[in-house]
């Protein structure tokens, strides 16, 4: 029985998961979005988000702690340095995942996960507040125009 067992366990051994695992968290840290199955992704951030709030206090417990899952000096550094300035006053929900629709061959499901304050798109969208307009019917808008008309020509008649 599988009582309380709730990861993914991705049709793999513990050895071959954990590197997955840890070689898609490296990618996903020096390319800021990768592009993987739905599953991988949900087991990704269940992996990555701990070490990514770890690197918020830059000392050398979580650099070694960190290094210990990654095995990558780079992927640490750009961790250690550049993220970890972009997360600093995140609380938590680092990555976001955006599904893409099926694969071809297989039918999987496949989406993006990146990490969230990288995606400039969305970044510019939320910066710039957009111009707010109410929505109004057409029927009222021609009634406004015709108005002013048909007193410009009464007064023209009653002057003549």
């Amino acid at each position: 029985m599988r009582h309380n067992k709730k990861f993914n366990h991705l049709s793999r051994t513990k050895s071959h998961r954990d590197a997955l695992l840890a070689n898609q968290t490296i990618s996903l840290i020096m390319h800021k979005r990768i592009f993987t199955t739905l599953a991988k992704a949900k087991a990704l951030r269940m992996y990555a988000e701990p070490l990514i709030n770890r690197a918020k206090e830059d000392t050398t417990a979580n650099r070694r702690l960190v290094f210990k899952h990654l095995q990558n000096k780079y992927a640490v550094t750009e961790l250690f340095r550049n993220v970890a300035e972009k997360i600093a006053n995140r609380n938590g929900g680092y990555t976001r995942i955006l599904k893409t629709g099926n694969r071809l061959g297989d039918n999987a499901k496949m989406c993006f996960i990146e990490l969230v304050d990288y995606n400039e798109a969305m970044l510019k969208e939320s910066g710039a507040a957009k111009k707010k307009s109410t929505r109004r019917s057409r029927k009222s808008a021609p009634k406004a125009d015709a108005a002013p008309a048909v007193e410009a020509v009464a007064e023209e008649t009653s002057a003549e």
